[in-house]
This record gives structure tokens, C-alpha cells and sequence, in this order.
């Protein structure tokens, strides 16, 4: 019996793991008879899929059953919470269910807690922006997977380049991995040439708010969202940004001369770039910097609870930027 809960926003991680999950238990030669994917909307398909992962295997290997975006561990009813009880313990050795949601699970709830006591559970949660360090290792790890080596200053751009999108990082490395020869290093000036930053305009946008440049701060919002770029991606850029310049500065103001003391408490990898940074926000103190972090945070939440991307970016930009002028 295998029962499997597979939570975070990362959905292109989840996916990977699910190949990975698909390739151990089933045979190829078998895939449409045993490999049964639902959706987790809905009592009635949440049913049907405790329902199949009860019938025999047919013909060689095992069967998968996914009940992808499964809700039952935000809500859940009597009669599916019954269901539950009487499947998850008796599920065929040779049978499996998985279960996906981008969603935390609600520990509170008697349908998590009974998953939590069957389930492996694995979390695919996003790499916070301000973490460069786990984005970092996240990077060796998916490049040793695709077979290429980078040097750290290649490691480095990608972080900057990329941020924490699993899906356009592995886009990216499997690019790189078509220069690539087993004797050889990728160096950062291909990964210059090759990757596509999509951080760089959320950046300057951070650059305009910072040095309270309105009509230039509301043009790149409009650029950034023409070219689809996600509104709480462009968020958590800014977040990591202003954090960055924040914790620099404020070192700064307490008397810290050491760069590589700024690098470690701010997690900048390279304290190289310290000298960079100090003069992004020479002009600015930390008190300003700090003002700007829960504007950011009520935009966040904004975003999540569905209001209008471009209004409330704009809305808050304004706000950000008058911080700026005022300082």
C-alpha cells in the first residue's frame, strides 16, 4: 500500500515528483489500464478515486491513482470523511493513491490528521526570494540531475535570472545542458548570452520605487503585466529586493563596515556585491526602506485575496514612491 501527499506551490516540482512516482510503480505496457487521474473538486470524484484504488491491478505492475488539487484537507464532510476511514486503511499493497494540493494542509481537521497517519508526506513549497542560498543549492541539485557543472559565479546569475521558478530554472539548465561537454564547466558568460532574466525588469521597477520615480514605477508595472509576467512574482522580487537594502542599510547605520558580514546576515552568497548595493541605496536611509516592507505585504495579501492586479500595483507604487520623495 503506498498513500502519498504531495502539498506546495511549486507545482512544476510536484510534477517531477509524480514522474518519478509514475515511473516506480507502473509498467509502461500497462499505463492506460492502471494509471487513473482525477480531479480532487468534488465529492463525487473524490469517491470515484478511493473507489478505484480499491479494484485489482490489471495485467503487470501496479496502479497509481492521483486525485490532483485534492480540497479534502481544507474541508470535508461527514459521509467523505467516512469514506476516507474505511479506505485509507485497507488500500491493496500492489495499489496507490496520491494525493495534490497547492495548498497547506489544515491541521486541524480529523481528514488531514487521518491522511498525516497513512500518508507520505512531501512539501514542494517555493523558495522564499530572500533565500539565495536554498535557491542556490537548488540550482546544483537540479543541474547535477541534468548532468552539467557551473561555476559559482554561473550559480549565481541563475539565481539572479531565474528566483525561485522551478519550472523556468529546469527550462533553462536543459538549455544550457545542449553547450555542454563532459569535460567541460558552463561559465557565467554563457549563461548570460543563453538564459532569459525575468527578474531584471521587477528589479528596476524596485530601482524606480526606490528613488520615488512614479511615472517610471507605473510604466514598468504596466510592461511587466503585457508581458505576463505573475503579479506575485513581481512582488515577492520587490520583497527580497527592499529586505536586501534594508538589512545592508541598517548595518550600515550601526556602524558595520565588514562586506562580508553584510553578506551572511543579509544571505548574499558573493560579498562582492556588497559594494554594488551600498551604492543602490547610498541615498537612502533604513528607515524608508523599512516603511516600504508592509506596503508589500498589504499588496501581497491583496493579490491573494483576488483584487485587480494592475490597480492595486499601481495603488501601492504611488504610495511606495511618496515614501521615496519624502525621505
Amino acid at each position: 500500500m503506498g498513500i502519498y501527499l504531495y502539498w506546495g506551490e511549486d507545482d512544476f516540482a510536484i510534477a517531477k515528483a509524480v514522474e518519478k512516482l509514475q515511473a516506480k510503480v507502473l509498467d509502461p505496457d500497462w499505463l492506460q489500464f492502471n494509471y487513473h487521474l482525477f480531479s480532487g473538486e468534488g465529492i463525487e470524484n473524490t469517491i470515484e478515486a478511493l473507489n478505484e484504488v480499491m479494484t485489482p491491478v490489471f495485467g503487470m505492475g501496479e496502479k497509481l491513482v492521483w486525485l490532483r488539487n485534492t480540497t479534502i484537507m481544507q474541508q470535508c464532510s461527514g459521509d467523505l470523511l467516512a469514506e476516507l476511514q474505511r479506505t485509507l486503511p485497507v488500500v491493496p499493497e500492489n495499489c496507490h493513491l496520491l494525493l495534490t494540493t497547492a495548498k497547506k494542509p489544515d491541521g486541524r481537521l480529523k481528514s488531514t490528521k487521518l491522511v498525516q497517519k497513512y500518508a507520505k508526506i512531501r512539501e514542494f513549497s517555493l523558495i522564499p526570494y530572500w533565500n539565495t542560498k536554498a535557491m542556490s543549492q537548488q540550482v546544483r541539485n537540479l543541474a547535477t540531475e541534468i548532468g552539467i557543472k557551473l561555476t559559482p559565479s554561473s550559480i549565481e546569475l541563475l539565481v539572479e535570472s531565474v528566483g525561485n521558478n522551478t519550472r523556468q530554472l529546469w527550462n533553462e539548465l536543459e538549455k544550457l545542458s545542449v553547450h555542454y561537454s563532459s569535460s567541460s564547466v558552463i561559465e557565467r558568460d554563457l549563461v548570460a548570452t543563453l538564459v532569459t532574466c525575468n527578474t531584471q525588469n521587477s528589479l528596476q521597477l524596485a530601482a524606480a520605487i526606490r528613488d520615488g520615480k512614479t511615472d517610471v514605477a507605473l510604466s514598468l508595472i504596466n510592461d511587466l503585466l503585457n508581458q505576463n509576467e505573475p503579479p506575485l512574482r513581481i512582488v515577492a522580487t520587490l520583497v527580497k529586493q527592499f529586505r536586501t537594502w534594508a538589512i545592508i542599510k541598517s548595518m550600515i547605520e550601526a556602524g558595520e563596515k565588514e562586506h562580508k558580514a553584510m553578506a551572511i546576515v543579509a544571505e548574499i552568497p558573493n560579498p562582492h556585491r556588497i559594494k554594488y548595493i551600498l551604492q543602490e541605496i547610498k541615498s537612502v536611509n533604513s528607515q524608508t526602506l523599512l516603511s516600504t516592507l508592509p506596503l508589500l505585504l498589504d499588496l501581497e495579501y491583496g493579490l491573494k485575496r483576488g483584487e485587480d492586479s494592475l490597480s492595486l500595483l499601481q495603488t501601492q507604487a504611488i504610495k511606495m514612491c511618496s515614501l521615496a520623495s519624502a525621505r
